[in-house]
Protein backbone atom coordinates (compact mmCIF):
# COMPACT_ATOMS: atom_id res chain seq x y z
CA UNK A 1 0.00 0.00 0.00
CA UNK A 2 1.21 3.48 -0.26
CA UNK A 3 3.02 5.55 2.11
CA UNK A 4 -0.04 7.41 3.66
CA UNK A 5 1.85 10.07 5.20
CA UNK A 6 2.67 10.82 1.45
CA UNK A 7 -1.06 11.85 1.36
CA UNK A 8 -2.16 15.39 1.37
CA UNK A 9 -5.29 17.23 2.48
CA UNK A 10 -6.40 21.08 2.09
CA UNK A 11 -9.55 22.83 2.61
CA UNK A 12 -11.46 24.85 5.38
CA UNK A 13 -12.64 22.85 8.03
CA UNK A 14 -16.32 24.51 7.55
CA UNK A 15 -18.62 25.52 4.55
CA UNK A 16 -22.28 25.82 3.20
CA UNK A 17 -23.94 22.21 3.53
CA UNK A 18 -25.16 21.39 -0.07
CA UNK A 19 -26.89 18.94 -2.23
CA UNK A 20 -28.74 19.04 -5.21
CA UNK A 21 -32.21 18.57 -3.85
CA UNK A 22 -31.10 21.66 -1.41
CA UNK A 23 -32.63 25.28 -2.62
CA UNK A 24 -29.33 26.33 -1.37
CA UNK A 25 -27.15 24.65 -3.77
CA UNK A 26 -23.42 25.31 -4.17
CA UNK A 27 -21.80 24.31 -6.86
CA UNK A 28 -18.25 24.86 -9.04
CA UNK A 29 -19.66 25.37 -12.76
CA UNK A 30 -16.76 24.62 -15.35
CA UNK A 31 -13.93 22.48 -15.90
CA UNK A 32 -11.36 25.03 -15.55
CA UNK A 33 -12.99 26.74 -12.54
CA UNK A 34 -13.45 23.23 -10.71
CA UNK A 35 -9.67 22.75 -11.48
CA UNK A 36 -8.47 25.94 -9.83
CA UNK A 37 -10.48 25.35 -7.34
CA UNK A 38 -9.01 21.96 -6.40
CA UNK A 39 -5.63 23.66 -6.96
CA UNK A 40 -6.42 26.93 -4.32
CA UNK A 41 -7.54 23.16 -1.84
CA UNK A 42 -11.19 23.71 -2.04
CA UNK A 43 -12.58 20.73 -0.56
CA UNK A 44 -14.61 18.80 -3.26
CA UNK A 45 -17.41 16.11 -2.56
CA UNK A 46 -17.97 14.79 -6.09
CA UNK A 47 -17.69 16.01 -9.71
CA UNK A 48 -19.42 15.34 -12.22
CA UNK A 49 -18.39 15.16 -15.79
CA UNK A 50 -20.23 14.86 -19.20
CA UNK A 51 -19.72 11.82 -20.25
CA UNK A 52 -17.12 11.66 -23.26
CA UNK A 53 -15.61 14.34 -22.40
CA UNK A 54 -11.38 14.33 -22.71
CA UNK A 55 -9.21 16.77 -22.81
CA UNK A 56 -5.93 18.58 -20.93
CA UNK A 57 -8.36 19.96 -18.06
CA UNK A 58 -10.18 17.18 -17.55
CA UNK A 59 -7.13 14.92 -16.93
CA UNK A 60 -6.22 17.31 -14.76
CA UNK A 61 -9.35 16.91 -12.75
CA UNK A 62 -8.95 13.46 -12.66
CA UNK A 63 -5.10 13.56 -11.74
CA UNK A 64 -6.28 16.16 -8.54
CA UNK A 65 -9.73 13.93 -7.75
CA UNK A 66 -7.28 10.62 -7.21
CA UNK A 67 -5.19 12.82 -5.15
CA UNK A 68 -7.51 13.47 -3.10
CA UNK A 69 -10.27 10.96 -2.90
CA UNK A 70 -12.54 12.97 -4.90
CA UNK A 71 -15.50 10.79 -6.54
CA UNK A 72 -16.15 11.54 -10.49
CA UNK A 73 -18.85 10.66 -12.39
CA UNK A 74 -19.13 10.35 -15.85
CA UNK A 75 -22.52 11.21 -16.64
CA UNK A 76 -25.18 11.87 -19.47
CA UNK A 77 -26.05 15.69 -20.55
CA UNK A 78 -29.67 15.09 -18.70
CA UNK A 79 -27.99 14.41 -15.58
CA UNK A 80 -25.79 17.95 -15.67
CA UNK A 81 -28.88 19.33 -16.28
CA UNK A 82 -31.02 18.10 -13.58
CA UNK A 83 -28.25 19.15 -11.09
CA UNK A 84 -28.41 23.11 -12.66
CA UNK A 85 -30.15 25.01 -15.16
CA UNK A 86 -27.20 27.13 -15.35
CA UNK A 87 -24.25 26.84 -18.37
CA UNK A 88 -22.34 23.90 -16.68
CA UNK A 89 -20.49 23.85 -19.64
CA UNK A 90 -19.99 19.59 -18.78
CA UNK A 91 -18.73 19.74 -15.56
CA UNK A 92 -20.58 20.09 -12.30
CA UNK A 93 -18.43 20.07 -8.50
CA UNK A 94 -20.67 20.31 -5.23
CA UNK A 95 -18.69 21.82 -2.42
CA UNK A 96 -18.04 19.73 0.84
CA UNK A 97 -19.54 21.01 4.15
CA UNK A 98 -16.49 19.96 5.88
CA UNK A 99 -12.81 19.13 4.73
CA UNK A 100 -11.88 15.18 5.40
CA UNK A 101 -8.72 14.74 7.18
CA UNK A 102 -5.83 12.18 7.04
CA UNK A 103 -6.18 8.95 9.09
CA UNK A 104 -2.44 8.65 9.57
CA UNK A 105 -2.11 11.57 11.57
CA UNK A 106 -5.20 11.06 13.22
CA UNK A 107 -3.97 7.92 14.46
CA UNK A 108 -0.93 9.15 15.18
CA UNK A 109 -1.68 12.16 17.57
CA UNK A 110 -3.77 10.06 18.89
CA UNK A 111 -0.91 7.77 20.16
CA UNK A 112 1.30 10.21 20.56
CA UNK A 113 -1.11 12.33 23.19
CA UNK A 114 -1.42 8.75 25.15
CA UNK A 115 -5.11 8.23 23.66
CA UNK A 116 -7.03 5.47 23.22
CA UNK A 117 -8.25 5.22 19.46
CA UNK A 118 -11.99 4.15 19.23
CA UNK A 119 -12.55 4.57 15.70
CA UNK A 120 -15.98 4.14 13.22
CA UNK A 121 -15.98 2.75 9.90
CA UNK A 122 -18.81 3.05 7.66
CA UNK A 123 -19.14 0.16 4.57
CA UNK A 124 -21.60 1.55 2.55
CA UNK A 125 -23.81 3.62 4.30
CA UNK A 126 -25.66 5.55 1.48
CA UNK A 127 -28.62 6.84 3.69
CA UNK A 128 -27.60 10.65 4.69
CA UNK A 129 -30.07 10.95 7.44
CA UNK A 130 -28.62 7.78 8.68
CA UNK A 131 -25.26 8.91 8.08
CA UNK A 132 -25.75 12.19 10.07
CA UNK A 133 -27.54 9.96 13.24
CA UNK A 134 -24.57 8.06 12.93
CA UNK A 135 -22.38 10.82 13.26
CA UNK A 136 -23.98 12.06 16.54
CA UNK A 137 -23.75 8.70 18.47
CA UNK A 138 -20.25 8.73 17.15
CA UNK A 139 -19.45 12.24 19.09
CA UNK A 140 -21.36 11.52 21.90
CA UNK A 141 -20.10 8.70 22.38
CA UNK A 142 -16.89 9.67 21.88
CA UNK A 143 -15.43 8.09 18.79
CA UNK A 144 -12.05 9.90 17.33
CA UNK A 145 -12.72 9.51 13.71
CA UNK A 146 -15.25 8.18 11.35
CA UNK A 147 -14.16 6.55 8.49
CA UNK A 148 -16.04 6.22 5.14
CA UNK A 149 -15.32 5.38 1.63
CA UNK A 150 -14.45 8.03 -1.13
CA UNK A 151 -17.04 5.97 -3.11
CA UNK A 152 -20.42 3.86 -2.26
CA UNK A 153 -21.02 6.11 0.91
CA UNK A 154 -23.41 8.87 2.07
CA UNK A 155 -23.08 11.75 0.62
CA UNK A 156 -22.27 14.54 2.79
CA UNK A 157 -24.69 17.16 2.33
CA UNK A 158 -27.25 19.69 4.12
CA UNK A 159 -29.85 16.73 5.29
CA UNK A 160 -26.65 14.75 6.94
CA UNK A 161 -25.35 17.78 8.80
CA UNK A 162 -28.39 18.74 10.07
CA UNK A 163 -29.61 15.18 10.99
CA UNK A 164 -26.17 15.26 12.93
CA UNK A 165 -26.78 18.00 14.94
CA UNK A 166 -23.55 19.50 14.76
CA UNK A 167 -21.89 16.77 14.98
CA UNK A 168 -19.88 16.40 11.72
CA UNK A 169 -18.14 19.69 12.72
CA UNK A 170 -16.62 18.32 15.66
CA UNK A 171 -15.80 14.72 14.50
CA UNK A 172 -13.09 13.92 11.97
CA UNK A 173 -14.32 12.57 8.89
CA UNK A 174 -11.82 10.29 6.84
CA UNK A 175 -12.80 9.93 3.23
CA UNK A 176 -10.78 6.64 2.61
CA UNK A 177 -9.71 4.88 -1.16
CA UNK A 178 -9.45 1.40 -0.11
CA UNK A 179 -10.74 0.24 3.21
CA UNK A 180 -9.53 -2.90 2.80
CA UNK A 181 -6.31 -1.23 2.48
CA UNK A 182 -7.25 0.59 5.79
CA UNK A 183 -7.95 -1.79 7.80
CA UNK A 184 -4.91 -3.63 7.36
CA UNK A 185 -3.33 0.20 8.04
CA UNK A 186 -5.35 -0.34 11.29
CA UNK A 187 -4.22 -3.50 12.09
CA UNK A 188 -0.64 -3.07 11.38
CA UNK A 189 -1.13 0.10 14.27
CA UNK A 190 -2.29 -2.59 16.54
CA UNK A 191 -5.87 -1.59 16.25
CA UNK A 192 -8.42 -4.42 16.78
CA UNK A 193 -11.54 -4.38 14.08
CA UNK A 194 -14.98 -5.53 15.43
CA UNK A 195 -17.23 -6.26 13.26
CA UNK A 196 -20.74 -5.73 14.23
CA UNK A 197 -23.00 -8.47 11.61
CA UNK A 198 -25.87 -10.43 12.29
CA UNK A 199 -23.49 -13.09 10.30
CA UNK A 200 -22.29 -14.36 13.93
CA UNK A 201 -23.80 -16.38 16.82
CA UNK A 202 -21.14 -14.35 19.57
CA UNK A 203 -23.40 -11.26 21.12
CA UNK A 204 -22.26 -8.21 22.80
CA UNK A 205 -24.10 -9.84 25.82
CA UNK A 206 -22.00 -12.64 25.93
CA UNK A 207 -18.86 -12.67 24.53
CA UNK A 208 -16.19 -10.77 26.26
CA UNK A 209 -14.37 -8.34 23.74
CA UNK A 210 -12.62 -5.77 25.34
CA UNK A 211 -13.04 -2.39 23.76
CA UNK A 212 -10.90 -0.29 26.42
CA UNK A 213 -8.13 -0.83 24.04
CA UNK A 214 -7.34 0.32 20.54
CA UNK A 215 -9.97 -0.47 18.51
CA UNK A 216 -12.01 0.40 15.17
CA UNK A 217 -15.84 -0.40 14.53
CA UNK A 218 -17.31 -1.62 11.39
CA UNK A 219 -20.70 -0.72 9.99
CA UNK A 220 -22.02 -1.90 7.12
CA UNK A 221 -24.53 -1.14 4.67
CA UNK A 222 -28.53 -0.46 5.02
CA UNK A 223 -29.22 -3.31 2.42
CA UNK A 224 -26.43 -6.15 3.23
CA UNK A 225 -24.39 -5.54 5.97
CA UNK A 226 -20.62 -5.47 5.75
CA UNK A 227 -18.93 -6.45 2.80
CA UNK A 228 -17.09 -10.42 2.85
CA UNK A 229 -14.00 -8.89 2.29
CA UNK A 230 -13.75 -6.72 5.68
CA UNK A 231 -15.93 -9.50 7.15
CA UNK A 232 -12.78 -11.84 7.19
CA UNK A 233 -10.15 -9.08 8.24
CA UNK A 234 -11.81 -8.38 11.83
CA UNK A 235 -10.49 -10.00 14.71
CA UNK A 236 -13.95 -9.97 16.56
CA UNK A 237 -17.62 -10.10 15.00
CA UNK A 238 -20.60 -9.34 17.63
CA UNK A 239 -24.47 -9.37 17.12
CA UNK A 240 -26.65 -7.20 18.75
CA UNK A 241 -29.38 -9.60 20.62
CA UNK A 242 -33.13 -9.12 19.57
CA UNK A 243 -36.11 -10.28 21.12
CA UNK A 244 -38.66 -8.97 18.45
CA UNK A 245 -39.83 -10.44 15.19
CA UNK A 246 -38.16 -8.00 13.08
CA UNK A 247 -34.96 -9.54 11.92
CA UNK A 248 -32.52 -6.70 11.75
CA UNK A 249 -32.33 -2.85 13.36
CA UNK A 250 -31.49 0.41 12.14
CA UNK A 251 -27.85 0.74 11.27
CA UNK A 252 -27.74 4.26 13.51
CA UNK A 253 -29.88 2.08 16.15
CA UNK A 254 -27.20 -0.49 15.77
CA UNK A 255 -24.47 2.10 15.85
CA UNK A 256 -25.38 3.83 18.80
CA UNK A 257 -25.79 0.38 21.16
CA UNK A 258 -22.29 -1.16 20.14
CA UNK A 259 -20.37 2.37 21.10
CA UNK A 260 -22.39 2.76 24.03
CA UNK A 261 -21.27 -0.96 25.20
CA UNK A 262 -17.29 0.59 24.12
CA UNK A 263 -17.82 3.87 26.29
CA UNK A 264 -19.64 1.57 29.29
CA UNK A 265 -16.19 -0.04 29.05
CA UNK A 266 -13.75 2.26 28.85
CA UNK A 267 -15.67 4.01 31.46
CA UNK A 268 -15.89 1.36 33.79
CA UNK A 269 -11.85 0.99 32.59
CA UNK A 270 -11.16 4.54 33.82
CA UNK A 271 -12.89 4.58 37.35
CA UNK A 272 -15.55 6.53 36.30
CA UNK A 273 -18.43 5.39 38.22
CA UNK A 274 -21.69 7.83 36.27
CA UNK A 275 -21.56 9.67 32.85
CA UNK A 276 -21.51 12.80 35.48
CA UNK A 277 -17.83 12.06 36.23
CA UNK A 278 -16.64 12.92 32.75
CA UNK A 279 -15.16 16.00 32.02
CA UNK A 280 -15.43 17.77 28.85
CA UNK A 281 -14.05 16.70 25.93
Amino acid sequence: MESRNNRQHVGNRYGGPRTPKEDKLEMIFGSRPILEAMLAGKTLEKIFLLRGTKNPTTDEIMAEAKKFDVPVASVPLEKLNKLTRKNHQGAVALISPITYLPLDEIVTSLFEKGKTPLLLILDRVTDVRNFGSIARNAECMGVDAIIIPSRGGAQVNADAMKTSAGALNLVPVCREPNLKDTIDYLKDYGIQIVACTEKTEHMITDFAVDFSGPTAIIMGSEEDGISPEYLKRADVRLRIPLMGQIGSLNVSVATGIILYEAMSQRLRESGYSSLGSLEPR
